[in-house]
């Protein structure tokens, strides 16, 4: 089979017009991606046309499959617009308001905060979906945005794979499960779709779902946004943390020496950009057997939390590592909704307690005033 080139896809692209121009003409190609048979490609539009582009995406992506070879094709609408510049916190170095009050990212976000980890494996979706879910059981307007580009998973852990709903042709409608407001570049992709985008069109799709998502309203404020980051500290990680208005990061790593070297480069790397990281999760702490009860540490025992007081930050929860949170995840049912008054549950709803009490003192201590309290 011939390898399909950049070339034949932006020739193929020319023969789609919009405008009395082709699109690679005007300029609307922003991005090709090719790997395996599968072709992926950005397509620059106004926002304020979304509604009208969508036979212009369907008709592109026809043509690109018209090329031999090609198995599949995905033409993504993108809006590049200049990040908005988040506004510091009394003293320079504290955590950030995201509240459009306060001239930050998203109207109507009182805080935005990451979900990180220094490496893949870890289980910080699955903590990133339970500790979200936990956060709206303890009464609070929680959003979670699966800014994984790469390996999106929330659709699949919170059990909707529905597109999202645009009324206006401006804006996208955050989807809700189990009390909370989602959105993934999983729900405009089949699940099967690589992800194959170089830097540009990954930080163009994460703006997208920042800016042009209706997280909320004045009606309708949200209380804190949960990011699940891309794993690593590499060129997406480092720019979602200096242009989002982070309050604070939660780091995950499980308790073996090598899963916390990396957690040490992601706290570092929040550091650097003066995000205040709000503690350490050690997920897969033990394993508890459903038969006969007997704990087992597979990974090892207490190494995040040794390696949180040596970082001088809080160990925020340790984590079981279970058949159910597994089963839980995959069935679209986190553990916190699935079984809340099981031991995994009752471990991440501390989780979430930890994480709200460290937001309260971090504007504390930055305001010097009182502690925040949300509605």
């Amino acid at each position: 089979m011939a390898e399909i080139t950049e070339a034949q896809v932006l020739d193929a692209l020319k023969t789609i017009g919009h405008n009395g121009k082709d699109l690679v003409s005007a300029g609307m190609i922003s991005g090709v991606a090719i790997k395996s048979g599968a072709v992926q490609a950005a397509l620059e539009i106004d926002p304020k046309l979304a509604s009208e582009m969508t036979p212009i995406q369907k008709a592109a992506e026809a043509a690109i499959r018209g090329i031999p070879g090609v198995l599949s094709a995905t033409v993504i609408l993108t809006a590049e617009s200049a990040p908005k510049a988040a506004t510091p916190a009394p003293g320079g170095d504290g955590p950030r308001a995201a509240s459009n009050t306060d001239g930050g990212a998203i109207p109507h976000v009182a805080t935005i905060i990451a979900v990180a980890s220094g490496k893949g494996g870890v289980g910080k979706s699955t903590v990133a979906a339970n500790l979200a879910t936990a956060l709206a059981r303890q009464g609070l307007r929680i959003g979670l945005l699966d800014a994984d580009i790469y390996g999106p998973s929330m659709p699949r852990m919170l059990g909707r794979t529905d597109r999202p709903d645009s009324p206006d042709g401006k804006q996208l409608l955050p989807l809700e499960a189990h009390g909370i407001k989602f959105m993934s570049i999983g729900l405009m992709v089949d699940e099967r779709t690589p992800m194959i985008w170089r830097g540009p069109m990954v930080m163009s799709a994460l703006q997208q779902m920042l800016q042009d998502v209706q997280w909320a309203t004045a009606e309708d404020p949200m209380d804190i946004l949960v990011l699940d980051m891309p794993p690593g500290t590499g060129d997406a990680q480092l720019t979602v943390a200096q242009r989002v208005p982070l309050a604070g990061a939660v780091i995950v790593s499980t308790p073996q020496d090598i899963a916390l070297l990396d957690a040490r480069r992601g706290v570092a790397m929040f550091e650097k950009v003066n995000v205040p990281v709000l503690g350490v999760v050690e997920n897969m702490s033990m394993y508890i057997c459903p038969n006969c009860g007997h704990e087992a540490h597979p990974f090892g025992h207490g190494g995040a939390k040794a390696e949180a007081e040596a970082l001088g930050v809080p160990c925020l929860a340790e984590i079981p590592l279970t058949i159910g949170i597994r089963e839980q995840g995959d069935a679209g049912a986190p553990m916190v909704v699935a079984q809340p008054d099981s031991p995994e549950a009752n471990a991440f709803m501390k989780l979430a307690a930890n994480v709200h009490e460290a937001l309260q003192n971090q504007v504390s201590q930055a305001s010097g005033g009182p502690k925040i309290v949300f509605d």
